[in-house]
Formats: structure tokens, C-alpha cells, sequence
């Protein structure tokens, strides 16, 4: 079984998918840190010095050679994945349990007001203008991020009720 998780940065993709593989026992790949340790360079270096068009490129060959492993595991994509590069569609795969972790822009922003200088697309974005920001960037995405198996709300949830409710989904 594959497990893959997408949402917005800060929906805690990479905690949860963590601690559900632990509790799988199966490997976790966290997306982002592939790419980061493939190309040598953070995410936010690759948007600066080789644009998102070149990251989105790379981004949708690494998802095609990770989701090939045969090996059961635990994914989680960056926020943008899914939206590019028809990566949902590669999610709709028999093989593939997907969950899109969905939190409201008011519990995104509490999450992502204090760390936007080390997330490329916030990083510009001024704190007034960083709800209005959010909303509209779920909006634009929300089509994409509903093309999964399941959708959990984790706005009030701890990460151990969340994998619980995952736990649950799988069997």
C-alpha cells in the first residue's frame, strides 16, 4: 500500500505521514526533502536561482519515480504537487490511498506566520496581506487537492487523533 498525503504547507503533511509510517512500519519520503537531496539546493534556492517552471519539472519526475517503488510507504507531497503537471492524476492509481489533510486559511496562517521567510511563495507576502493570500491560493488549488481517496479536516485534531482517523481509513 502507498499512502500519499497532499494540502497547503503547514496542514502537517510530513508529521503525520511520519509518525503514520512509524505506526505502519513502513518508510516515509517526504517529497520536498528528495528533490532538495537530489538536487543539491533547498527548495527555496531552486525557486530563486532556477525558477518554479524548472522545480515543477523536477518536482513531477521525481513523484513518477517515487510513486514506481513497489514497496508499501508513506508520501508527502509539497503543497504545489498536485496542481502541476496532472500529478492528481498520477494519484489515481489502484495502488494509491490518498488523503488531503485540509485545514481553514485562519488555522494556515496561526501556523505560518512566524516561519513565511523559509517558504518561497509566503516569503514576500506581508502579514496583513497573508489570510486574503491563503484563501485565494486554496481556492485556486481546492480542485486539485479534492481529487484524493479521503479528506481529512485537521483543524482541531492532534496529530495522534489524526493518524488514528487515517488508521481507521486504511483497513
Amino acid at each position: 500500500m502507498k499512502v500519499v498525503f497532499v494540502g497547503y504547507m503547514g496542514s502537517g503533511k510530513s508529521l503525520v505521514g511520519k509518525l503514520l509510517a512509524k505506526k505502519l512500519e513502513v518508510p516515509f519520503y517526504d517529497l520536498d526533502a528528495i528533490i532538495e537531496e537530489k538536487e543539491h539546493q533547498s527548495i527555496r534556492e531552486l525557486f530563486e536561482t532556477k525558477g518554479e517552471i524548472y522545480f515543477r519539472k523536477i518536482e513531477n519526475n521525481i513523484l513518477k519515480l517515487v510513486l514506481q517503488k513497489t514497496e508499501s510507504f508513506v508520501l508527502s507531497l509539497g503543497g504545489g504537487t498536485p496542481c502541476y503537471h496532472n500529478n492528481h492524476e498520477l494519484l489515481q492509481d489502484d495502488e494509491i490511498v490518498s488523503f488531503y489533510l485540509k485545514a481553514t486559511s485562519a488555522k494556515i496562517v496561526e501556523r505560518l506566520q512566524d516561519e513565511k521567510d523559509a517558504r518561497p511563495l509566503l516569503a514576500s507576502i506581508n502579514n496583513d496581506q497573508l489570510l486574503d493570500f491563503i484563501t485565494k491560493h486554496l481556492f485556486d488549488r481546492s480542485f486539485y487537492y479534492h481529487q484524493v481517496n479521503h479528506v481529512i479536516a485537521i483543524d482541531e485534531k492532534s496529530v495522534e487523533q489524526l493518524v488514528d482517523e487515517i488508521q481507521m481509513k486504511l483497513r
